[in-house]
């Protein structure tokens, strides 16, 4: 007689290897979110852990200089333009160990082929610190830069008016390069007019005078400048209200924040990719205001359209596009808002959600305003 063993087979049926695989498709579901969370997180405390930085570079400044570093060394002389049109944040490159690629350009000439020649310089123009990139923008290479696209970017002659400009020549090619430095961070000009008289009047913007019962958003001296109304842009028709100025080389001391330096924006946030205007060394990507209301996205609209591209602050550039007045405010790919520095050296996130009139009082250094502690 033979005895057969009963043989067991162990294993999961289909339906159970379903069950399974859907509890784990699920608890990744809900682990994803939490991750991408920490990852924000992460990337939004090194973006504060940056604009502090940056705000002890700027009081560093402040106690060589006896003053805030300027928007930018550009001047407006007799119809056309001169000195080197770098930017604050070039200033401050010491003060943020960045002093090798300071020491390499050439602080007559500035920028762009007329400023650099030779691999050194060519090597300074993409060396700038990481400290003046916030890691939430995937739209800046690990280099930060983006692509120079056209003639006339990064814009520098609002005017048309010469010397031009293109990025300097790669020695490899012997040709301009196709990228240009951009940064993360723009100096406030306060709550001067950023359309205003541009003719590229924003409707948050209140130009020339506000109408009985509404408070003034914006003033005279667009862009921080003391030109005053277009078309002749006259010297002296306005004052600078925040600490950026890109053609007329005003400068804020601590005596002028009378509005006190914990109630005054200095550095917000800004997206090089809604902003074609964006240069870290070129003056008029330097600055940004607070008349545009915080976070407004300027992308939304193509940048390829003919009634958007190349259209320098002009009127008939939509509140949508890149190269529009509306472009020059604060913004971040941060959630909700925001990162701010303020002229004391802190750092606030504040919400998209804040009122206009609250916003502009924060822009200016001298204006008087009372504001609220639980306004922002």
């Amino acid at each position: 007689m033979s005895i057969r063993r009963k043989q067991s087979h162990f294993g999961f049926t289909l339906i159970e290897l379903l069950v399974v695989i859907a509890i784990i498709a699920v608890l990744i579901a809900l682990l994803l979110p939490a991750v991408q969370s920490a990852r924000e997180a992460a990337r939004r405390a090194q973006c504060i852990n940056n604009m502090k930085q940056i705000g002890l570079a700027c009081h560093n400044y402040l106690d060589t200089q006896l003053c805030f570093p300027p928007g930018a060394i550009s001047l407006a002389n007799g119809g056309g333009w001169s000195t080197n049109f770098f930017t604050w944040a070039v200033l401050i490159l010491p003060q943020v160990e960045g002093n090798n690629v300071y020491n390499s350009v050439n602080t007559y000439f500035g920028v762009g082929q007329n400023g650099f020649d030779g691999g050194e310089a060519f090597t300074a123009y993409f060396g700038v610190p990481k400290v003046f990139f916030c890691p939430s923008d995937g739209d800046i290479d690990p280099k930060g830069t983006r692509p120079w696209v056209g003639a006339a970017y990064p814009y520098t002659n609002p005017m048309g008016q010469a010397p031009a400009w293109s990025p300097p020549t790669d020695p490899a090619t012997g040709q301009p390069s196709n990228l240009v430095p951009v940064i993360s961070y723009a100096m406030s000009w306060g709550d001067n007019w950023a359309g205003g008289s541009l003719g590229s009047n924003l409707p948050w913007e209140t130009y020339p005078v506000a109408a009985p019962g509404r408070s003034q958003i914006g003033w005279d001296g667009y862009w921080g400048t003391s030109h005053g109304p277009a078309p002749a842009y006259t010297l002296g028709g306005g004052s600078l209200r925040g600490f950026a100025d890109y053609s007329t080389m005003q400068i804020a001391t601590i005596g002028s924040v009378t509005d006190g330096t914990s109630n005054t924006i200095l550095v917000g946030e800004t997206v090089p990719i809604q902003d074609a205007n964006n240069a870290f060394w070129t003056s008029t990507g330097s600055a940004s205001g607070t008349t545009v209301p915080l976070g407004w996205l300027t992308n939304t609209y193509p940048a390829s359209a003919a009634n958007c591209n190349g259209l320098w602050q002009s009127a008939q550039a939509p509140l949508g596009c890149r190269y529009s007045a509306a472009a020059k405010g604060f913004k971040s790919n941060h959630p909700g808002g925001c990162n701010i520095l303020f002229a004391d050296g802190s750092v606030h996130f504040l919400k998209s959600s804040i009122n206009i009139v609250t916003y502009c009082a924060l822009g200016s250094r001298k204006g008087g305003e009372v504001i609220s502690s639980d306004g922002y």
